[in-house]
């Protein structure tokens, strides 16, 4: 990470795309925060889900601008809409759907 922080412009940050029909823009990896966390922009249809996993390199940070989105992270259930921000930690198995 450097010194002065790094900015990451609308439109900017690595596409890739882990599954069919799903992409998605790395704003921040874990190179460029200390291995501390990764930040993606992701636009998702009703009814996406994620896998129940865990990360071992990284903590997870979502944000939800529009919709709702239920989170588990570890045993706990939250069901959460526009402006709700969830952690999940570095190996805390956790999903979302």
């Amino acid at each position: 990470m450097g010194a002065q922080g790094i900015v990451v412009q609308p439109g900017e940050g690595l596409r890739s795309s882990n599954t069919p029909g799903r992409e998605f823009a790395l704003k921040l990896q874990c190179a460029d925060t200390g291995d501390s966390m990764m930040v993606f922009e992701e636009t998702v249809p009703p009814g996406t889900k994620s896998t129940l996993h865990l990360h071992h390199d990284s903590d997870e940070l979502a944000y939800v601008l529009e919709g709702e989105i239920t989170f588990l992270i570890g045993d706990q259930v939250t069901v959460g809409g526009p402006g709700t921000c969830a952690f999940m930690p570095r190996n805390v198995r956790h999903a979302w759907k």
